[in-house]
């Protein structure tokens, strides 16, 4: 059984929504966040990110940042530029790009079910990051950005959202190659028939947001310590967005080494024959799983796993970021946690291989790895081993604007 519950959302009037909604927190970085927010107090940026209000070099994790968090929330709230909802309600939310469309439901989720596994994860989580989320919620008093969950496709939901969205909606707007669109859904009938239908879910999956995810059971053990804890507060429950499987789209998530620990160029191709076949190629990125493209010296090459060189029954030690791993980055570079190691970084799908280009040919990294996505069927059976992928595994695309919807508490 998965809970899910409508709630009384904070959202922009019509008119700022464009204005207002900007991309989340972690997909990039202070300085681009306070290149976009400039000359623009009402970007979503100055909850989000409040460290862009304050002095340059600032600790983005120092309290300072975190008050003016909760002080632009309250700002915000006065000026009008988020409004409460006068009742309960759901929100569908549809994104669409190129020939992608996705569309799925705004509602809280259960804190207690991410606690006993019902809402399965498949990353670990950084204390740090965890401590930052936990402080920054805590100090808005609000979930400001969505978990991205999704469930196995039901098709008594898809019918109910897709009539629904033959309405109009309250939001329409585009943002670069992206559309977004958001109604609200109030009436009683169908906000019982939603938490009816996915009653008969067994388990959500988290596709992104592990920390936000993590930060709210630690704000809510935290609240529950205060006198007159009933376990029935808004804080019992977290902002998610909830998408159907049979919708997601994940990017390829691909790798850059900055050195090839000690090896030339030759004698780091040789280590290769181990494990993978090595041919130069023109297309830059894999067609299939088990293929990588390699970017070396200015030129493309494809790896292909050879046979055994990985457990193809393991859902994990099949995944082709774990058989790179363990045939190439650990045993060849040298790079055994790529969670930490400095020496390694990660580019999402969404800026492409002329990325790994990029930074190849200027001289900051020596070989960068284009990679075949991770599937969403990959993903759903990793979490239902109650095993946990490597770091930078899936990259989900789009992603879901913030400021449209806020859950406070």
């Amino acid at each position: 059984m998965s809970t899910v519950r409508p709630f009384a959302g904070l959202r922009p009037p019509k008119d700022l929504v464009t204005s207002l909604a900007c991309p989340p927190y972690d997909v990039i970085n202070t300085a681009e966040a306070r290149a976009l927010a400039a000359g623009n107090p009402r970007s979503f940026l100055h909850v989000s990110r409040p460290e862009i209000d304050l002095a340059p070099g600032v600790d983005e994790h120092s309290e300072p940042v975190y008050a003016r968090g909760a002080e632009n929330l309250e700002a915000f709230k006065r000026s009008g530029w988020l409004v409460p909802d006068p009742g309960p309600r759901f929100y569908l939310y549809r994104q669409r790009e190129g020939g992608h469309s996705q569309l799925g439901l705004v509602a809280c989720a259960s804190v207690d079910e991410y606690q006993d596994g019902r809402i399965k994860k498949h990353e670990l989580t950084r204390v740090d990051k965890e401590e930052d989320r936990t402080r920054h919620i805590d100090r808005l008093g609000a979930h400001d950005e969505p978990v991205f969950l999704t469930y196995r496709a039901r098709p008594g939901i898809d019918a109910l959202a897709n009539r629904l969205a033959a309405q109009p909606p309250a939001y329409d707007f585009t943002v670069g190659e992206t559309s977004h669109t958001l109604w609200v859904v109030d009436g009683a009938a169908d906000l019982a028939t939603f938490e009816r239908e996915f009653a008969a879910i067994p388990l959500l999956y988290i596709a992104d947001g592990h920390h936000r995810s993590a930060a709210a059971l630690r704000v809510r053990e935290r609240r529950a310590r205060l006198p007159g804890h009933t376990g029935r507060e808004e804080y019992n429950a977290f902002l998610a967005v909830i998408y159907p499987h049979d919708q997601m789209r994940i990017l390829d998530y691909n790798r850059l080494v900055f050195d090839l620990n000690g090896l030339g160029a030759e004698a780091f191709v040789r280590r290769l024959d181990a494990a993978f076949t090595c041919r130069p190629a023109d297309q830059k990125k894999p067609t299939r799983a088990g293929d990588f493209g390699m970017y070396l010296g200015g030129r493309w090459h494809l790896l292909t796993a050879k046979p055994g060189t990985f457990d193809a029954a393991d859902p994990v030690a099949s995944l082709d970021v774990s058989v790179l791993q363990a045939n190439l980055l650990a045993p060849v570079l040298g790079i055994q946690d790529p969670r930490t190691d400095k020496r390694i970084d990660f580019v999402g799908g969404a800026r492409g291989t002329a990325e790994l280009e990029r930074r190849v040919d200027s001289g900051e990294a020596k070989v960068a790895f284009s990679m075949f996505p991770t599937s969403i069927d990959q993903l759903l059976r990793v979490a239902d081993a109650g095993k946990i992928m490597p770091p930078k595994s899936t990259w989900f695309e789009p992603k879901p604007r913030s400021g449209l919807v806020v859950h406070g508490f």
